[in-house]
């Protein structure tokens, strides 16, 4: 088998080959979280981007923890094909704009390097939220954090991001180069905010004078994302050999739609992502709030009760009708919590979520979107939560949500195969389970004991009461039975 290379890309049809010479353009942007959502996402923007305006933007891209990815893509000279899969069928695209991978646990000083090259001017991430060692609620660094810990211990040679971030900036000042933007590209709010709290924090632990200039030279825009794009599989390299005749083995799929939010703050100057369709904006947190309360609180319902349930995949939840109303009416719930938005109308876009989830062509995990539920839970079910309850809404879409994330919790399905939780406080989410038992009351006290996750107004409201009853029921009657009978008569709850 021939495989993906610069050398090959000559056997490529026209519209699946770059549309530019990727190596005519240098490097701009050093990214770090080389992930299939970077790729389908920010990858495929900057490629967009190249081949209408150029200019030197490709991408350092760092693995920050794992070497696979970087092994699958040297050899490829970090060409990869891109397969949009969608109601009309497969479009697989190769994609350029990667111009250097590294591996950061093989060679951790050449991140830094890259960081102090000058020809870098924007720093991007997608690292996932629990990566980061955030104090969210004092907006600052958590010492705790095992990456933020050792990084504090060790500033000159980090390992996590924040250390990265503020040694990366700390050689550029040094060394007289001008900050670059520092862009998140996570689900969390107000990311650039939090961002630039989180490394400002860091620094003034290790060098005050650094976290003064930190916070008067580095901009950190907001951006909101949106690209469903999941873990690639055996049959995605094999589809990707079938379209494009080569051997790809950093394939991915993804579907058609793609959005980027991004606030327009980069000193250095930016790639044209907005040929792509990103839309520039002075403030994302409207968008953010929407992204992450419609989609992604959507999705949190339907993983937790979806992997108690038996459904592997979100088009298998969706094609549950009792599930896929349940879906929708946590959408229509959380849109009432959100403001109008200019070019955006949410009936529309809470029914093009609807078709996302459903399409057939995307096996998107379940257990994926469960993952680090203490980190996403608060944004995407509990602020909506407490927003409703101030109106008067219903609280019965957030109260079935979070009784499904707390059976989620007991570590084993309806039929009794156990899972792993996959959440950074996993060992508090067991030990209150294993104390609790599988009693609805003493369960959902000790979850909403966790410290730090549930706010107050939740403990200690009609929310409470909201949650014990459909966790009862989930109890007794099994995920499945539950789910026909909240969505039956959600009004009156479960019983």
């Amino acid at each position: 088998m021939t495989r993906l290379s610069a050398a090959t890309l000559g056997r490529l049809a026209k519209e699946v080959a770059p549309a530019y010479v990727p190596a005519e353009h240098g490097i701009g942007i050093l990214h770090l979280g080389l992930g299939a959502f970077h790729r389908s996402h920010q990858a495929a923007y900057t490629d967009a981007a190249l081949a209408r305006q150029g200019g030197d933007w490709r991408i350092a891209a760092v693995s920050l923890r794992s070497t696979g990815t970087v092994d699958a893509l040297a050899p490829q000279d970090n060409l990869f094909t891109l397969i949009e899969s969608g109601a009309d069928g497969l479009h697989p695209r190769v994609i350029g704009s990667l111009g250097r991978t590294i591996a950061a646990a093989r060679t951790p000083e050449a991140v830094l390097d890259v960081f102090a090259d000058p020809a870098i001017r924007i720093v991007t991430l997608t690292v996932t939220e629990k990566a980061y060692g955030f104090d969210r609620a004092n907006r600052d660094c958590d010492p705790e954090h095992a990456d933020v810990a050792a990084d504090l211990a060790d500033p000159r040679a980090p390992r996590g991001v924040l250390g990265i971030l503020t040694e990366g900036v700390r050689r550029r000042r040094d060394a007289g180069h001008p900050a670059p933007a520092i862009l998140c590209c996570d689900n969390l709010p107000e990311n650039g905010r939090l961002l630039r709290a989180g490394v400002i924090g860091f620094a003034r632990r290790v060098d005050p004078d650094l976290a003064d200039w930190i916070e008067a030279h580095v901009a950190f825009p907001s951006s909101m994302v949106d690209r469903i794009t999941p873990a690639a599989t055996a049959e995605t390299l094999a589809r990707a050999h079938g379209l494009t005749g080569l051997e790809d083995a950093a394939a991915i799929e993804t579907e058609p739609f793609a959005q980027w939010v991004i606030e327009d703050e980069f000193p250095q100057g930016r790639p044209a992502w907005e040929a792509a369709g990103a839309i520039f904006v002075p403030d994302v947190t409207p968008y953010e709030k929407m992204k992450l309360r419609m989609l992604n609180g959507a999705h949190s319902l339907i993983a937790y009760a979806s992997v108690v349930a038996g459904h592997e995949y979100v088009r298998d939840a969706m094609a549950d009708p009792a599930l896929a109303a349940l879906a929708d009416r946590q959408m229509r719930a959380v849109a009432r919590t959100l403001g109008p938005l200019r070019d955006i109308d949410l009936d529309t876009y809470r029914a093009d979520l609807l078709a996302r989830f459903a399409n057939p062509g995307i096996a998107h995990q379940t257990r994926q979107i469960a993952m680090d539920g203490t980190e996403k839970l608060p944004q995407r079910i509990f602020e909506p939560a407490v927003e409703a309850l101030k109106a008067g809404d219903d609280p019965a879409p957030y109260a079935f949500a979070t009784a499904a994330w707390m059976r989620y919790c007991l570590g084993k399905d309806d039929t009794g195969a156990e899972y792993p939780l996959n959440d950074p406080r996993a060992g508090a989410l067991q030990d209150a389970a294993r104390r609790a038992g599988y009693g609805a009351g003493d369960l959902c006290q000790a979850l909403m004991a966790v410290p730090g996750l549930f706010p107050e107004t939740l403990r200690e409201s009609v929310f409470r009461a909201a949650v014990t009853e459909r966790l009862a029921s989930v109890l007794s009657i099994g995920m499945a039975a539950a789910i026909r009978n909240e969505a039956r008569d959600p009004a009156s709850g479960p019983g």
